[in-house]
């Protein structure tokens, strides 16, 4: 994989450094015109599940059991298509994740960022 991944809240400015602009929430941002995003994709297919989102609630007491429960899902057949489309991005250019969510560190877009630019990443 010769690109990388990043992560970025998706409230913040653009960046000519931003590369592949893709948010990786289910929910659309509150106050965003997809405008005002400039994405390039929107891939719901790669965020947790509704049950594991809900159950996390950005409660930053359960964020390393969420990231564990977030990594086994994204190597399960749901997600296995929009990883490896994340992947083939990158493949081409930098891609930043974007998320709506305040605390970017305890975020999925973070482990997401993390977990596709870690050597050997399993699919």
């Amino acid at each position: 994989m010769t690109g990388q991944f990043s992560c970025r809240r998706i409230y913040e400015d653009t960046s000519s450094r931003d590369g592949k602009r893709v948010l990786v929430d289910r929910l659309w941002p509150r106050g965003m015109s997809k405008e005002r995003a400039h994405l390039d994709e929107w891939l719901r297919d790669v965020a947790p599940s509704a049950d594991l989102r809900q159950w996390y609630h950005h409660d930053q007491e359960r964020f390393t059991e969420f990231r564990d429960r977030y990594i086994g899902e994204l190597k399960d057949a749901e997600h296995r298509p929009a990883v490896q489309h994340l992947r083939d991005l990158a493949v081409r250019d930098k891609v930043t994740l974007l998320t709506a969510t305040k605390d970017l560190d305890h975020s999925e877009a973070a482990v997401l960022a993390q977990w596709l630019g870690a050597a050997g990443s399993p699919q």
